[in-house]
């Protein structure tokens, strides 16, 4: 008897709502202790949002109050911290690009 098809994690972005498997995309997270970062693994506890690989969903994904919704924080994030982890997702998605 042949064994079913393993099923593979998707998501979906946080901006334009396609879902795709959960490798392709960049997750940021909310750690319990607080923290806000990305996860090129995947696997960090916390509150997870997905961004795609599109350059416009990147911005539109940090402009307006998008990602600390997303995030249920109650403040806004400064904008070092929302530098860094657009510094921090860009160098996720090039590492990416040079794998596939």
């Amino acid at each position: 008897m042949a064994r079913p098809a393993k099923s593979r994690p998707e998501r979906s972005c946080i901006v334009c709502r396609r879902v795709f498997p959960k490798r392709d995309l960049v997750r940021i997270v909310r750690t319990p202790a607080g923290e806000i970062t990305v996860d090129s693994k995947g696997k960090i506890s916390g509150r997870g949002l997905y961004f795609c690989g599109d350059a416009a969903c990147w911005k539109a994904g940090f402009q307006g109050d998008r990602l600390e919704r997303a995030l249920r924080l109650t403040s806004h994030l400064p904008p070092e911290t929302r530098e860094r982890l657009h510094q921090q997702a860009e160098e996720v998605l090039k590492l990416a690009r040079r794998e596939t």
